[in-house]
Formats: structure tokens, sequence, C-alpha cells
């Protein structure tokens, strides 16, 4: 970027940017809460985006560029600019309602950034999306139509992947990392407008970002703050900040015809298929989406969906059918799969593609062509019972708001049909108006540490658009007092300020602070990136005996921490090539995301002066450290084998549990630390290794108090023999 582009409007001499210059070509200087801004108008805009250099770079503009500006000019937001840019000068927040397919995600930030024109101010524009497929794609999109190069001038920021740079001046993220920013920068101060996208969503950082951006607006009014969402349900965000004005954009839309089943389904997922088989042979030109819950799920579907379309094409009966997955663990490579052209029609029938999506595609995402939509109605939702403290994802009955934005799926290139697989019935009196918001339903340990970070002490009366139960409240208060991240008072300790600087959960985080304490920091560093990652192992139905048998090759009689551990450590000494991982069933996606993360988690551990550590690899304690240091952050999820010696009861919650089918253990510990704590057909816990009961009162005496374990006679006598073995240990050293 030139010097020129540094410096301030007041004295920019910026030839690119001569026709946006104070004075004479379209600009006026408005007041906006005492503070004086310049306006731009529409015309001064239009003749910027016209060019012949781009504003932003001085580079001349590719011919591409000419060909999407057109298309952007057509959509429904591109004609309500002037009423936006008037909204944008005279108010400080505003609540934008655009329908799918308006175009808001992609051309405010840019409305925007023509505005403000943040690279002559050092500052930025932030657009925060709840989903970090959305933020990835969107910011690539963005930077076509802006004809920059990604990572430059527009960037984005997700977990673990930074794609932004010194010249990056609009910055797609999650909200969760714009959350993490504020916490080293309470007031934001790199930013000059912040564009809360997706906000009907509701997700946990959303709603605290929304309770953020309020405190922040009233200390600083030169910060612009939009707020959109999909939803008509605008009147609940207009009163929550200050009663700001609302601007509402219809979508591109085409009317949708919707079809309900006439008695409901057994088997939803069998349904889906049906019906994307029947739409493929029987109905007219047009792609499809199908709605499922989860990763499993939807490759099974992609899978024998394209081998019955291989078997219609073959017979003639039908043209040929192209399947893509989409869901949030997917790489992005193969997330823009869904963007590739229809196939060809053919003599047997019409060329289509089929993609098979989370309810990502609901509203961050869209994908032009889709016609017919199939709407099994569930989806997977996180729910957390406080009592139990038990995190669950559960597949649901989806809301009639979500069961709107999938039919509108249909209609945005021409008219179209939704498919629902459930009654009209169940449609009216079954699914509940909106989904709750997370905040409601999920476990708050890292959401209070976050917020005692950004300095918000008083964590009830905060300004919170739906307030969280007051039980999930104080269990997460008390997780980080035992983890001693907040002490007595609820104030954060300094191993809370460092555990906040992690993105990760509590007890992750304190692992990995720890682990230098049990001289295997290293190894709890890559445990750690492999448990922040999707399954590294692969069991295809086709193979599971061989892909069994593989895996016991690197199984640890101790348990499975130790096995991840293995498989890493052969996956390094191998070079980690994707021949290697095919043959050993391992997923070198999954591998490459972990070293991606170990990477990252190591530089934070280096800037938190933590120090990288290893037992030599001989020592006999080699693996009894990494287990000790495993207590030390999980001590909160153990399980002791019950009296009948099949199953295993949680500590102090007394849960019955059993170990998930995939647990690698060749024998069943009497004492288990487990990762995940899993609701299906019943109770099971995932990821579990073996740890010894002394442990657990040398590591965590304070959980440990035998006070606490009343209703649990069974583990605390075996606790009761515990302290009384230690402290005969402790009287025998003394002599």
């Amino acid at each position: 970027m030139e010097p020129a582009l540094k410096k301030s409007r007041s004295d920019s001499k910026n030839p690119y940017l001569s026709h946006l210059e104070d004075g004479s070509d379209g600009l006026e200087s408005v007041s906006s809460n005492g503070l004086t801004r310049r306006a731009t108008t529409v015309e001064a805009v239009e003749k910027a985006e016209n060019g012949p250099n781009n504003p932003f770079n001085g580079i001349p503009f590719s011919e591409k560029y000419f060909a999407i500006l057109d298309g952007r000019r057509q959509l429904p937001v591109h004609q309500q600019r002037d009423e936006f840019l008037k909204l944008y000068h005279e108010n400080q927040i505003i609540v934008f309602v655009g329908e799918t397919g308006s175009g808001k995600t992609t051309q405010i930030p840019q409305f925007v950034l023509y505005d403000e024109l943040p690279h002559l101010t050092n500052s930025q524009v932030a657009c925060t999306q709840p989903r970090r497929v959305a933020a990835m794609s969107v910011a690539k999109r963005v930077a076509d139509e802006m004809d920059v190069k990604l990572g430059e001038e527009v960037g984005y920021n997700i977990r673990f992947e930074d794609c932004s740079g010194p010249n990056t001046m609009l910055k797609y993220m999650t909200d969760g990392m714009l959350l993490r920013e504020a916490m080293n920068d309470h007031a934001l101060s790199r930013y000059s407008c912040i564009i809360l996208d997706e906000a009907h969503e509701r997700t946990l950082a959303t709603d605290i970002l929304m309770g953020l951006m309020k405190r922040i607006a009233q200390r600083r009014p030169d910060l612009k703050i939009i707020v959109m969402s999909a939803t008509l349900d605008a009147r609940k965000f207009q009163k929550y900040f200050f009663d700001a004005p609302l601007l509402a954009v219809p979508g591109r839309t085409f009317p949708v015809e919707i079809y309900y089943t006439q008695d409901p389904e057994r088997d939803y997922l069998e349904a889906a298929l049906r019906t994307v088989l029947q739409i493929h042979v029987e109905e007219g030109p047009g792609d499809i989406l199908v709605f499922l819950t989860g990763e499993e799920e939807i490759e099974d579907a992609c899978r024998k969906i394209a081998l019955e379309a291989d078997d219609l094409l073959r017979e003639g009966a039908a043209g040929p059918l192209n399947v893509y997955p989409l869901y949030g663990s997917l790489p992005p490579n193969l997330q823009q799969r869904i963007f590739e052209p229809t196939p060809e029609d053919t003599k047997s029938g019409h060329g289509r593609k089929v993609v098979i999506s989370t309810n990502i595609a609901e509203t961050s995402l869209t994908i032009d062509g889709i016609v017919y939509v199939v709407d099994p109605g569930f989806s997977k939702q996180k729910i957390y019972n406080p009592r139990i403290r038990v995190e669950s994802l559960l597949v649901s009955p989806i809301s009639k708001a979500s069961a709107q934005q999938r039919a509108g799926r249909a209609g945005r290139t021409r008219p179209g049909k939704c498919f629902r697989l459930y009654t009209e019935d169940a449609f009216r009196k079954e699914l509940i108006e909106q989904t709750y918001p997370e905040i409601l339903r999920s476990n708050l340990s890292s959401t209070v540490l976050e917020l005692k970070k950004l300095g918000i002490d008083d964590l009830v009366h905060f300004d919170y658009m739906d307030p969280p139960a007051p039980e999930t409240m104080m269990r997460a208060l008390e997780e980080l007092n035992y983890l001693a991240c907040l002490d007595d008072e609820g104030n954060l300790t300094p191993l809370g300020r460092k555990a906040s600087d992690f993105p990760l959960d509590p007890n992750l985080a304190v692992m990995l602070i720890k682990s230098p304490e049990f001289y295997c920091s290293n190894e709890i560093l890559s445990l750690t990136a492999l448990l922040s990652v999707p399954s590294i192992f692969v069991r295809p139905n086709s193979a599971r005996k061989l892909a069994d048998e593989i895996r016991q090759q690197f199984e640890h009689p101790d348990g499975d921490h130790l096995t991840l551990l293995n498989v890493y450590h052969a996956y390094k000494s191998s070079e980690g090539t994707s021949d290697w991982c095919w043959n050993h069933f391992l997923s070198h996606r999954a591998l490459i995301s972990a070293d991606n993360v170990r990477n990252q988690l190591r530089r934070t551990m280096e800037r938190q002066q933590v120090d990288l550590v290893s037992t030599p690899f001989e020592d006999k304690n080699y693996y009894v450290n990494i287990r000790r240091a495993l207590v030390s952050g999980f001590f909160m999820q153990v399980a002791k084998k019950s009296a009948n010696g099949k199953s295993y009861v949680t500590m102090k919650d007394n849960q019955m549990v059993s170990l998930h089918p995939s647990c690698g253990l060749s024998v069943t510990p009497e004492w288990v630390v487990y990762n995940e704590f899993v609701l299906t057909t019943k109770s099971f816990i995932r990821t579990v290794s073996s740890v010894r009961p002394e442990w657990l009162v040398e590591l965590a005496p304070s959980y440990y108090d035998l006070d606490d374990f009343d209703n649990n006679k069974e583990v605390k006598s075996a606790l009761q023999k515990i302290y009384q073995m230690a402290a005969r240990s402790k009287k025998g050293s003394r002599k």
C-alpha cells in the first residue's frame, strides 16, 4: 500500500481518491453524536466504483470486477443504498433487516468502506459471523467483488486461523474472535464500524457482543454499529439498542410451494434420500438443498445418494447428479465445491447438483441455483443441564422461524418447492416460534471467564438481551473457582487471566498452563490440539474391521488420550503424508488441522511464558506424568466403576454412564478421567484414560472434600480410604 494511503483524511492527497476529497464531489460534513463525520453520496461512491483505478490500492480494476459490479447493482440492497447512507450518517446504531438473498452480508460492509475510507485513518471495519464457514466464504467473495487479494485489503479471522494483514481494512470474523479482541482492547479502538451479522442466530458470543456493544457505544460516540438480521423480530433488537432506527430490505425471492407429508415419517433420513431421488427423476430443472443434522449423517447420505444416482444414470432413468456435503468442520476447499456448476442435461434427464448441509445453509451461505429444498425438520442443538453439569448435542425439532428460512432458500432464482418431511399439523402445533438463544442452553464457564477479562464484574446486572438462568451462572462461577481461575470473591486470578488468553475451554487451558509442573507441556500441547479438532480416526462402513485392527497398533493400555498421542507421534515421524494416513485409516485433514492448532497454541504459550518441556520417553513416568496433567484440568470429569462392575458413576453428580463403543480400553479401570459426556440412546463417556484416585485428592483437594460426597456413599468410602492412606504415608515419612 502506498504511503499516501496511510495519511489521515484531512491531509490526504491520494490521486486514486481525488474524486472523494472534501469539497465539491458529493461529500459533506454531518454531525453524529457531537462529532463531525464525512458523508458520502451514492453518486460519489458509484464514481469511485466505476474506476478506472481501485480506490483502496491504486491498481487498475480488472474486467472481472466490472462483470461482478453489474450483478451487485441488481441486488435488492443496492436500491436502498441512499437510504442506508442517510441513516448511517445520522445515527450511531442501526438495525438492518435483510431477507435471505438481499445481499446484506456482502454489500453493507462495502457501502461502509466507501463511506469510512478506514485505510486513511488507520482504522478497520469488522463484520462478525456466527460460523467459521460463512466468515471464510464471504470474505473470499467480497475480496473478488472489491478486486483485491484475500488477506490484504479484505481478510478473515477465525479460531486458529488469521487470514489478515497490516493493510486489512475490512475483516470478516467469527463473533467469538471479536470478543477475544475486546479482552485485550476493551474499547475496540482499532474499529470505526462494527457490523454484527446474522444476529438472529443468537449464539452465545453474539449475545455477549451485543451487551458489550451497548457499553462501548456510550464510551465511544465515534463508533458506528450495525446490527443485521434475517428475521422479522426486529423490534426486540431495536428496543435493546436504545430504540435504534430500522431499515428493512426485501430479499430477491420468488414464490415457494410448500408440501407436507400426510403422516409422520418413521425415519427422516430415509425419507430425505427417497425425496431427493424422486425430485431428481420427476421434477423440472433445478438444484436440491437437503438439511440434515451432522457430519456423520451427511457423509452417509452423500454416499447413498451418489450410488443410487449412478444406477439411475446407467439405466437412463435420470440425468447426472453431483452430490456435495456441507458442514462446519469441512475444509474450505471442499466447502467451495458447493458453488461448482451444475452438470449438463443429458437425453435421460436434467443434470443437477444436490447439497446436503447442516443448518449453516439456512442463512449463513447462499447457493444460487437451488430450486428444491428438502427439510426433515431437525437440527443439532447444544443443551446444557446445570444440575448434572452435562452439555450435549441433541437432535431437536427446528423452530418455525428456521423452517421459514429453509423454505426461502428454494425461491432465490425462480419459483421453487420445499418438501417438509413432517405434517402441517406438526408445523403449526409442535414447532416453537423462535429457536431458544444459546445463552439459555449452554455451559457459561468460558463466557464468565471472558466477561471477567473484559472487566465486567457484575455478571448479574450485565445487560443481556435474554438473561441466563441463575443456576447456570452459579455453576459456571463454581467450576471456575475449583479450577482456581476465580478466587473466593469471584475475582480473576493470575491463572484465570492466563487461561482467558487461550481460545479454549477453561479446563483445557488450565491443563495446558499447569502441564510444565508435570514435565510434559509438549505432550499436553499436542493432546490439546488433537482434542480441539474433529476425530482423527476414520472408520468407513466398508472396512470397519480392518480400521479397528489398524487402530489397535496405536492403542495404549492406559487410555484414549495416550492413544491419540501415539498416533500424533507416528504421524510426525512418518512426515505426515496423505498416503500414510489413508493406509492407517486416519484423517489427514484433521491431523493437519491439529498441527495448525498446535502452532497457534504454542505461540500463545510462548507469549505467556509457559515452558515447553518433556519427560524423557525412556523414563517410566513418561505416560504417568501426562495422565497426572490430565487430572489437573479434568478432575471434575472423573468417574468410578460402579458396584455392578459394568458401568461407571460420575463424581458428585452421581450419573450412571457407560464407556462409549469408540473407547480403546481393553480392561475397565476402577477410576477414569473423560473428555466428553455423550447423550444418545443412553449416557456415555468418550475419550477416557485411567487415573489413580490418590491423584484426585492430591491435585484437587477442595473439589474432593469428603463433606461434598454425602449423596454418593460408595465414592465417599473409596475417597476416605485414600485420605487415610495418604495420612499414614505422611506420618511414616515424618518418622
